[in-house]
């Protein structure tokens, strides 16, 4: 049994949404924790010219995380929660991907490993973005930043697990 039918219409939205903030905050804060000793990591690495400098992440990320929840939040507002139950699974799931990779590149230090599931985290947001596209537009483009980002954040981190071999 859902436990969402039991509840008032307005109640139970209310609580998705913040369920959907919530989820959206936590996978940001497993990637935050996994990445405390990122920037005397990440500066003692060989990296490319064109890799950014380590504050320019922080308030990337916050951007995109905040872009991201905002369109799962449309597509619940469009849709409600059992029409987009399957569409916002994906986007849990690419969440939980996007945590892991920090664990995988910086605190575990597999960048073989962190390079495959960067690979499988783009090929699900590219799943989400199409699938939120599809049940609201706006929430689609809302996700494109975070799927340029993280092509950019694919081919840096290869480039940087190339260059640090032994290191990652």
């Amino acid at each position: 049994m859902d436990p969402m039918k039991a509840m008032p219409e307005s109640k139970s939205s209310a609580y998705l949404y913040l369920f959907i903030v919530l989820f959206t905050i936590l996978a940001a804060a497993a990637g935050s924790i996994a990445s405390i000793t990122v920037p005397e990591f990440y500066a003692a690495l060989k990296r490319p010219s064109w890799a950014p400098p380590p504050w320019v992440f922080g308030p990337a990320w916050t951007l995109l995380y905040t872009l991201m929840a905002i369109a799962a939040c449309l597509v619940l507002k469009t849709k409600g929660w059992q029409a987009s139950k399957p569409t916002l699974m994906i986007y849990f799931f690419q969440l939980i991907l996007n945590g892991l990779w920090t664990w995988l590149f910086f605190r575990w230090r597999l960048g073989g490993l962190a390079t495959l599931e960067i690979a499988i985290l783009w090929v699900a947001i590219g799943l989400t973005v199409t699938a939120f596209w599809k049940i609201r537009p706006l929430a689609g483009a809302l996700l494109l930043p975070y799927w340029a980002w993280v092509s950019f954040a694919s081919a840096l981190s290869f480039s940087i697990w190339q260059l640090n071999p032994g290191v990652l």
